[in-house]
């Protein structure tokens, strides 16, 4: 039995016709009466009692009537439900992001989301450049926000930010106190690096080798958190670290930075999707979303205003 079958019954009802049913069928009343034979025979008794004029329903067929009007109503509500939720974007968007990230970006961007598209739900991961690269790699995640060397080029990663790195410290040091700090006067200072290996600290470790001489390591760290603290309770310790990190603690006068010149080590922030792989149009918004949030802020990760 097929809903077509349901309908044709409940037409010939109304009509209370095989030849109307026919003419409004562009069809041949003989093909309308088989298909009404064959459902009778499916429903297992007569559900018309013919009549010079036609057919009327026999008790039984009033019986069906109600229960098949009921059936179609529910359906049609339940096809048009569907319709309708087809055009509203649903899914899981699994995003990989930079610890410095996470918070205000993500936050916002969910905000975003909960109010224009609520179906979308975020699954969200931080972690390091060369993990966030393995999940996008291997399809763990259907975009990243990570830091990269060099300005991205293919068509599968979009420039976000460019991010300066400061030498960070707690508030009253006079060595970050000025705007800039060039990279020689890093020679000897106590610092907290990132741990090896990461392309990042490589990059630190080669231009020390390139000034003549190496960076002392007294604490090795991926956590922000943990370096953030590190140097605001040591006042002899000191971070290379981005704006976005510690935009915050600036803010609020926790620490103090100058920006690190000689060479300008620069960090590109980027939005990369896997090479391989659908985009869903949940995706394809969450992704929208984050242009548009960081474009707004001028680039930034953090909201200019300060407010999340």
């Amino acid at each position: 039995m097929q809903i077509n079958d349901l309908r044709l019954f409940i037409e010939v009802a109304e009509l209370g016709s095989f030849t109307k049913v026919a003419v409004q069928r562009n069809t041949v009343q003989s093909h309308i009466s088989r298909q009404i034979s064959d459902f009778e025979k499916t429903c297992g008794g007569a559900l018309f009692r013919r009549t010079g004029r036609g057919v009327v329903l026999t008790e039984f067929g009033e019986h069906v009537q109600q229960r098949v009007r009921g059936w179609l109503k529910d359906s049609d509500e339940l096809f048009s439900d569907i319709r309708q939720t087809s055009k509203v974007p649903m899914g899981e968007v699994r995003i990989g992001v930079l610890p410095s990230a996470a918070h205000p970006l993500m936050t916002h961007i969910f905000k975003r989301l909960h109010h224009e598209y609520p179906k979308i739900k975020l699954n969200i991961r931080e972690g390091q450049g060369s993990e966030l690269d393995a999940l996008l790699d291997t399809g763990a995640v259907d975009m990243a926000i990570l830091f990269r060397y060099e300005k991205p080029t293919g068509s599968d990663e979009t420039l976000l930010s460019t991010a300066n790195t400061y030498l960070v410290s707690c508030p009253g040091l006079s060595l970050t106190y000025s705007d800039t700090v060039d990279f020689k006067r890093l020679q000897g200072l106590p610092l907290v690096l990132p741990r090896r290996p990461s392309h990042w600290r490589s990059i630190l470790d080669e231009t020390a080798k390139s000034k003549g001489f190496s960076l002392l390591a007294e604490v090795e760290a991926d956590s922000l958190r943990v370096q953030k603290e590190i140097i605001a309770s040591n006042p002899h310790m000191y971070a290379l670290l981005g704006p976005f990190s510690v935009d915050d603690e600036l803010r609020t006068g926790k620490l103090q930075a100058a920006k690190v010149i000689g060479p300008d080590l620069k960090r590109f922030v980027t939005l990369a999707h896997p090479k391989q792989g659908h985009f869903t149009q949940a995706s394809r918004i969450v992704s929208q979303l984050i242009k548009e949030t960081v474009a707004a802020w001028k680039g930034q990760l953090n909201s200019p205003s300060g407010s999340n």
